[in-house]
């Protein structure tokens, strides 16, 4: 998708208890930074908002305060996604906001929470590794990709790869020069010290220890998709 969007841009990030910052901080890092963009992170209420590692984040507007008039829908995972694709009030919010958004988003798990929402039915989208495949049960088709775009869907997988999403959607809203421009500040140049960041190339023993320690978050996250998936047959 090479269409840009010149006028000015509204985004709205989701924070929700548990959330894991880095999804969200790094997407908003960049997109903040673009000409004529405009950032709301939104929550229930605008009471502060806790991260997975005890960050706090203060939302400037609640989803009553919310019109549907977002460019831009952004949902982060974390660790309480299986609670999230059961939470009625945040699904009908994101499926408000989405229907009208020109660019429907997520990183890491987040795509997980769209897809409970009915935002991902038919398309492709990725997630966290370890959850990837659970996008099936609600209807979405899983791509191992680092990032995916399949029409106005944009969605980024696991954590860091929010980095990688964001200069990617910076690209397709104000063109790929800016986009450049804001990585080169940034300098975003990632050279990671071990080259054990994807499941295929990771030692087995690692991939092992890595499976083990996320187990007790997937499991939760694939019954509450399993119950998604029976209740919608």
């Amino acid at each position: 998708m090479s269409t840009t969007i010149a006028r000015s841009t509204r985004a709205a990030m989701l924070a929700y208890p548990n959330f894991t910052a880095l999804d969200l901080i790094g997407p908003h890092q960049i997109l903040a930074s673009l000409p004529g963009l405009h950032v709301d992170v939104v929550a229930k209420t605008t009471n502060p908002v806790v991260t997975d590692r005890q960050i706090t984040i203060t939302p400037v507007k609640s989803f009553s305060e919310c019109e549907a008039d977002y460019d831009i829908l952004l949902v982060p995972g974390g660790i309480s996604t299986h609670l999230m694709v059961e939470d009625a009030e945040t699904l009908a919010f994101l499926a408000r906001i989405g229907e009208k958004a020109a660019y429907v988003t997520s990183v890491c798990t987040g795509s997980l929470i769209l897809a409970a929402a009915g935002l991902l039915k038919g398309y492709r989208a990725t997630s966290h590794w370890a959850y990837r495949e659970i996008l099936a049960d609600y209807g979405a088709i899983p791509d191992k990709a680092r990032f995916v775009v399949d029409r106005n869907r944009v969605t980024g997988g696991g954590v860091t790869a929010g980095v990688d999403f964001g200069l990617h959607l910076a690209a397709i809203l104000r063109g790929s020069d800016v986009a450049r421009m804001i990585q080169l500040v940034f300098e975003y140049d990632p050279k990671p010290p071990f080259d054990a960041g994807d499941p295929e190339r990771a030692a087995p023993d690692v991939l092992d220890a890595a499976v083990i320690r996320l187990e007790p978050l997937v499991a939760p996250v694939r019954e509450a998709a399993r119950r998604f998936a029976a209740r919608n047959q």
